[in-house]
């Protein structure tokens, strides 16, 4: 397979790492309450995932089309967060297998980055947070 041919994801396929991937940053950007240290982490963890490669990258670069990420509170946001990246990893695993770690290794930088955006390392609630995220990738 050439380097620019996506595997046989479907438009839904690609809306589930998406959703997963943004809703990480919305989640890490949520455990670093506060106006500016929120707006860092989520700004951080923004860049970081522009600095996907591979199959992963070229979709995660896509504008996500019909994304309804949220809800009323943090636990609105996990629920649907840790259910896409799950989700990202079983269906991975099924259609492409070599992407796997790339999007584990996406995630993890991306939580590294807005983790580190305000203190220069993870406080007690983004470590938990980042705890979560990654029980949420390993559950698949």
């Amino acid at each position: 397979m050439s380097e620019n041919t996506t595997p046989a994801l479907t438009a839904d396929d690609k809306l589930t790492l998406q959703t997963a991937a943004h809703g990480v940053i919305g989640l890490m950007a949520a455990a670093d309450p506060g106006p500016i240290s929120s707006t860092r982490s989520g700004m951080a963890g923004g860049k970081a995932l522009s600095t996907a490669i591979g199959t992963i990258g070229r979709i995660l670069a896509d504008k996500p089309k019909g994304m309804k990420l949220g809800g009323r509170s943090t636990a609105d946001l996990a629920d649907q967060t840790f259910t896409a990246l799950t989700d990202s990893i079983t269906l991975l695993k099924i259609k492409a297998p070599g992407e796997v770690d790339n999007f584990r290794e996406t995630i993890t930088i991306v939580m590294d980055a807005a983790s580190r955006a305000h203190h220069g390392e993870a406080g007690p609630t983004e470590a938990a947070m980042m705890r979560r995220i990654t029980a949420a990738l390993d559950a698949a």
